[in-house]
């Protein structure tokens, strides 16, 4: 006899199992403590009788003893229950299987970032009031701190960085889905599948190209194509630092083959922002150094 211990991600719509889980499922006593489980609606309608009982391990293993027993485990997984089985089974064996009857998917957790976020926006009072305007200032902020993540090499630290990204992106979607005229995360992620399609014919369409530089000119094509009539310079974000904002119009333009002449004072006014931006993040670097001094002494 066998006690079969099935499991199953909630992450996957109900219903979907393995063709082992079905088996299992088919030809043991099926047993669960959730009541409120999702998988039961459709195993009742595909005939299989389930029992609600306590999660009570020992007359489950009793049980097993005498017939082939499948526990359909809660989607966090009983592990009290589970650990208290193998607890069991030690002094008095019992062949324990464990089937999984469905899998996450690569990117089954983004499912988890939308749940947590939208239920956040509707409990948490901070996360209420806000909107894209005061969220702003923290999406610029974890921009920053997965660039210097990334400078310092440090990977441990990238993974928090990006998952706060993440998060932004999340907390816009919620905020936009509640406007009439507004949108949801999987309307950001059909869209950006559908550019990095459209963008890349060599992956997708069949283009033969030559090496990356093909690949640049291609994807500049293509989106000046999409763009049709917008300025040359349109798609450079204002709401960057000054020098980062010349640098980037410099870059662009030099690209698309603006006139030399359209450039005159550019060189002096980027000389002279440098030594400003580089007098201050000396006084920065003093200043973080003045007050790390400070918060230690303070410590006694």
């Amino acid at each position: 006899m066998t006690l079969v211990l099935l499991a199953t991600t909630h992450r996957v719509a109900p219903g979907l199992l393995t063709w082992p889980a079905w088996q299992r499922l088919r030809e043991a006593r099926v047993l669960t403590a959730a009541a409120d489980h999702p998988q039961l609606p459709y195993l009742r309608d595909a005939g299989i009788e389930i029992e609600v009982v306590p999660p009570d391990a020992r007359p489950v293993v009793a049980a097993a003893r005498e017939a082939d027993v499948l526990w359909l485990t809660a989607p966090d997984g009983d592990a009290e229950f589970v650990e208290r089985i193998g607890e069991l089974v030690v002094d008095d064996p019992v062949d324990v299987e464990i089937v999984h009857g469905s899998y996450d998917l690569p990117g089954a957790r983004l499912l988890d970032v939308v749940a947590v976020m939208a239920k956040l926006r509707t409990d948490c009072p901070w996360d209420r009031k806000q909107t894209h305007e005061t969220l702003i200032p923290y999406l610029i902020e974890e921009t920053y701190e997965t660039a210097d993540a990334v400078a310092q090499g440090d990977h441990v630290s990238l993974q928090e960085e990006l998952g706060d990204v993440l998060m932004q992106v999340a907390f816009h979607s919620v905020v936009a889905s509640e406007r009439e005229d507004g949108f949801t995360i999987d309307d950001v992620a059909a869209g950006i599948v559908e550019k990095l399609v459209r963008r890349h014919p060599h992956v997708f369409a069949g283009l033969d190209v030559e090496g990356a530089d093909e690949v640049v000119a291609n994807w500049d094509a293509i989106k000046k194509a999409e763009k049709g009539d917008r300025p040359l310079l349109g798609g450079v974000p204002d709401s960057q630092p000054a020098p980062q904002l010349a640098e980037n119009l410099v870059r662009k333009a030099r690209k698309a083959g603006v006139p030399d002449e359209l450039f005159e004072g550019y060189e002096e006014r980027a000389d002279k922002a440098k030594s400003v931006d580089t007098d201050l993040r000396d006084w920065s670097d003093r200043f973080r150094a003045r007050v790390q001094a400070w918060e230690r002494s303070s410590r006694g």
